[in-house]
């Protein structure tokens, strides 16, 4: 492997170690610190950050991965996305950024839910934390998988540590570093990482597909276009041979928004609510681009592949063989840390809230409930920690498939609090056994869903995305038990 490629991913790794050592003073202060970054984020930070927590490596293998085998039809799960994410910035942004302040200063999405709803606090705590942590081992695999396949296609055969396979050994050190900067920076090292993450990923979807499409052996959009009609005309249609069933799974993702912890949690971080408009517009642009850029690394993947007779055993790891292939070593290794930055700026984020909910909806809620603010940050290290491990042993399996794992857990968040964060923000009415029973059904349907194999196969035909009926039953739970209950003591009144 050239020495320029390991240059470039050692800079990488010691600028993000290297602010989390700058935000250790500032996250060791209060827990509020450590866990949201005393509410003070910027609208540019702020948008980046939840925009790179999102879209962790499914962006630059899994989506790409997808799109080079089935072509356009699976863009729309680009397009459902964008949607969901302009409406979970209007709509949920602006109202959980006040809310959460407005009931009792909720560090967390537990603890918001709890004062949001007294008379049923302690199970929705209890339930939703557990929901948070199961969910969110699954979700952290799938990063580390991806960290794993980045260093067996592209450093076959370097590494040989205790047994350790490459594979093995990009899980190893993906995590590692991840801690690292995690563990002493806490929610502000997590969010300004993210911000430059964001940066480092926006620039590599738009640098890829450019060089694909135009560089040596691409023959630009015409050729590539002839090239991929003459194998399989479909590749470049948007509808043909796709059922209604398969376009609702695909735009479904975007229900997933509403729900998803270590998005929303960037809501409640940002430095003031007048400022939320400004954080949206920057992060559904950073956003545009993006997908974008990943729509067209696959489908013009596909073509070059084709064009120069190469072989691609793993459709997920084009972005890695193209890298590899078209660049020189330096730029071989800012995509290489491109790939780094969207798998680490998810994993942190979603380890810290993990962190953060087995912090203060366990530990401080259960075992000790005068913990002091520091006794409290250096549990949350510990368990950001803990989690960590237990995802990495998830992710053990090197034949796990990256889009396969998120969109379980994306399915498990987006239908357990989706239904609840809308309605508890916008419909006063909504009670305590309401939410509680739309938490439940949205987490039980998934999995029993994904239990009996439906997402792949449902009444004989092609199977239905398992957030499509955790949703809807979610939904109509809330709706249903609020109406046919009365929690006495409920507050009924929202300030806008």
């Amino acid at each position: 492997m050239a020495i320029g490629v390991w240059i470039s991913l050692f800079a990488y790794f010691a600028i993000m170690i290297g602010i989390g050592v700058y935000a250790m003073r500032k996250a060791s202060a209060t827990a509020e610190d450590y866990m949201l970054g005393g509410r003070g984020l910027s609208p540019k930070v702020a948008a980046l950050s939840a925009g790179a927590s999102d879209m962790s490596g499914w962006l630059l293998l899994g989506l790409p991965g997808a799109l080079f085998v089935t072509g356009l039809a699976d863009a729309w799960i680009g397009i459902g996305l964008f949607v969901g994410a302009f409406i979970n910035w209007v709509i949920v942004a602006p109202r959980l950024r006040e809310q959460t302040v407005h009931y009792g200063n909720a560090l967390t999405i537990p603890a918001f839910l709890a004062n949001r709803f007294p008379t049923k606090a302690l199970p929705l705590r209890t339930v939703s934390a557990i929901v948070i942590v199961v969910f969110f081992a699954v979700y952290t695999a799938s990063g580390l998988v991806a960290g794993g396949k980045l260093f067996e296609s592209a450093f076959s055969g370097i590494f040989n540590f205790g047994g350790l396979s490459d594979y093995g050994v990009g899980i190893v050190i993906t995590l590692g570093v991840v801690l690292a900067y995690t563990v002493v920076g806490g929610f502000l090292a997590v969010s300004m990482t993210d911000f430059v993450q964001g940066c480092i990923m926006m620039l590599a979807l738009v640098l890829m597909p450019a060089v694909v499409l135009f560089g040596e052996g691409g023959g630009g959009f015409g050729q590539a276009s002839e090239t991929l009609n003459s194998v399989d005309p479909t590749l470049l249609s948007w509808t043909e041979g796709l059922t209604l069933v398969g376009w609702l799974s695909a735009v479904a993702w975007g229900l997933g928004y509403f729900g998803q912890p270590h998005i929303i949690v960037r809501f409640m971080a940002i430095r003031t609510v007048h400022e939320v408009s400004v954080a949206r517009n920057i992060g559904m642009s950073w956003m545009a681009i993006s997908l974008i850029g990943a729509i067209s690394l696959g489908v013009f993947g596909r073509a070059y592949a084709i064009r120069n007779g190469m072989d691609v055993a793993d459709p997920e790891t084009i972005f890695i063989i193209l890298a590899d292939l078209l660049f020189h070593p330096l730029i071989t290794g800012f995509l290489y840390a491109a790939l780094l930055a969207a798998v680490m700026s998810t994993i942190s984020s979603q380890l810290l809230v993990a962190s953060s909910s087995l912090t203060e909806d366990f530990y401080r809620l259960f075992l000790r409930k005068e913990a002091s603010d520091k006794e409290c940050v250096n549990i949350g290290r510990a368990c950001v920690v803990a989690v960590g491990l237990v995802a990495a042993l998830i992710a053990s399996d090197p034949n796990s498939q990256v889009l396969a794992l998120v969109s379980n857990a994306w399915a498990g968040f987006g239908a357990a609090f989706g239904p609840l964060i809308i309605l508890g923000l916008t419909w006063s009415r909504t009670n305590g056994a309401g939410a509680l029973a739309g938490l439940i059904v949205g987490a039980v349907t998934v999995m029993a869903w994904i239990a009996l194999g439906w997402n792949g196969s449902f009444m004989g035909g092609p199977g239905v995305y398992e957030i499509i009926p955790g949703f809807i039953a979610a939904f109509i739970a809330i709706v249903v038990v609020t109406l046919a209950t009365s929690d006495a003591g409920e507050y009924q009144h929202i300030e806008r």
